[in-house]
């Protein structure tokens, strides 16, 4: 029986997913469970399976576009049938995606099935004399009758945001549609300069000086700079409202403590001296917030409007910086894991995030987060909270300092971490509780591979 295959809804809430790249050609055989395609949501790419089996007919959509939650984008045919029931799906051989009316098997979804097409009017010709030659006709990939062109959604809005033209570019998706990478490459190329408005002058004038004064001829140049316009991706404008959410809704404050790391740091190069799994500071500091949260299990919750969530495990995230931007997947009952098993678990995640290949789940969930970055040279900062999560630790390196011990001074490896908190679901002295049982952790690592 052929088969309408329409696309998923991979991240909850989503209404509109970019179809990055499709991994079966028309002549493929499907089975059940089989990836057929590759879905970038706003946080990452996700590999998409399918629930049905036959030989792809039709993809209907084509790499890189943006289509809505419940649209087709696929036809199988069932063994022994033909082109004709897969057309019969479409309401015919030439009928375009846009025009499909929803079918019994359709999924459910809340948004409209068919992806809604935005149409750009051409503008009008400016008269010429009598004597000009008749303007050339618009090439017939670019515009459609009735002089209109087809933009998909988010390109229409990411276009207009830098004053597009689109009848200026040649839409590569279905029926002429303009999707991103048409926009991309647009842009790519150099977008006209009357097109692209800026919020401020790009140069600064230098005021001559009288004529004949030295220097006058310098003084008449302007400096100016340039820049290379990027469209922001789906993940980079999830980061950016999700950000700018956590910091205008949520009450953070912040609490923050030295910890003396010479026992970890010797006790780090012992392991991996006999280990082969090689341990790193940031391991360890994932521990003893597990540890932790299991010490003082008050700061283990989440606020929600309706009622306080209490965990009885440690779910943490752990902040991986990619190309792409910033990803925090979870690790599970963080508490329960040997340090080796730990170690291996996060370094999996992490490489799978910088090559884009985490799946949804694994970026959900857990109540605190560790954000580290020593690794760099930075001494301390303070993190923003990543909704629904009422923790975040900031860890700064660790350093050699000169601090009083019995009355005397002496050099220590010392690391500054920052908590930064929701005072929603995080009182400050839980907060200031949590700290000292994470110091005392860490301070003396042995009590966590007890």
């Amino acid at each position: 029986m052929a088969t309408l295959i329409r696309m998923p809804e991979v991240a909850a809430g989503a209404t509109e997913i970019v179809l990055s790249k499709w991994q079966v050609t028309v002549g493929a055989s499907v089975k059940v469970g089989d990836v057929i395609a590759e879905m970038e949501t706003e946080k990452a790419v996700v590999d998409y399976e399918s629930d049905a089996e036959g030989t792809v007919y039709k993809v209907l959509v084509a790499d890189g576009a943006s289509v809505e939650v419940g649209a087709p984008i696929m036809i199988l045919l069932g063994a022994g049938e033909d082109g004709s029931a897969g057309d019969a799906l479409l309401g015919g051989a030439a009928a375009p995606v846009a025009e499909v009316a929803p079918v019994a098997a359709a999924v459910p979804v809340a948004a409209p099935i068919v992806s809604p097409v935005i149409e750009v009017a051409a503008p009008a010709a400016a008269p010429t004399p009598a004597a000009a030659a008749p303007a050339a006709p618009a090439p017939a990939t670019t515009a459609h009758e009735g002089g209109r062109k087809f933009v998909s959604p988010i390109v229409r809005k990411l276009g207009s945001e830098r004053g597009v033209d689109f009848n200026q570019i040649a839409g590569t998706g279905p029926d002429g549609r303009v999707v991103r990478r048409d926009l991309e490459a647009y842009l790519a190329n150099g977008t006209p300069a009357a097109t692209a408005p800026v919020a401020a002058p790009l140069a600064t004038p230098v005021a001559a000086p009288a004529a004949g004064a030295p220097g006058s001829a310098i003084a008449k140049q302007e400096y100016s700079s340039s820049y290379v316009t990027v469209p922001h991706t789906g993940m980079r404008r999830a980061i950016a409202r999700r950000l700018t959410e956590s910091k205008s809704t949520v009450p953070h404050f912040y609490v923050t403590a030295d910890c003396k790391v010479d026992s970890l740091l010797e006790l780090r190069k012992r392991i991996n001296e006999s280990s082969p799994v090689k341990i790193s500071v940031n391991d360890i500091v994932v521990k003893a917030v597990a540890s932790a949260l299991m010490d003082v299990p008050e700061a283990n919750v989440i606020f929600t409007p309706e009622a306080m969530h209490k965990f009885e495990s440690a779910d943490i995230a752990v902040a991986v910086a990619t190309d792409g931007g910033l990803l925090t997947p979870v690790i599970r009952g963080v508490e329960k894991r040997q340090l080796s098993n730990l170690s291996m678990e996060i370094s999996e995640l992490a490489g799978r995030a910088r090559a884009g290949k985490l799946r949804q789940e694994e970026l959900e969930g857990g109540s605190f987060a560790v954000s580290n970055l020593g690794m760099f040279g930075t001494k301390e900062f303070a993190a923003i909270l990543n909704p629904p999560q009422s923790g975040i630790l900031a860890v700064g390196a660790a350093s050699p300092r000169a601090i009083v011990e019995d009355g005397q001074v002496v050099v220590a490896n010392i690391m500054t971490v920052t908590l930064s908190a929701d005072h929603r679901a995080v009182d400050g002295a839980v907060a200031a509780q949590w700290l000292a049982a994470f110091v005392k952790r860490i301070e003396n690592p042995l009590s966590m591979l007890v």
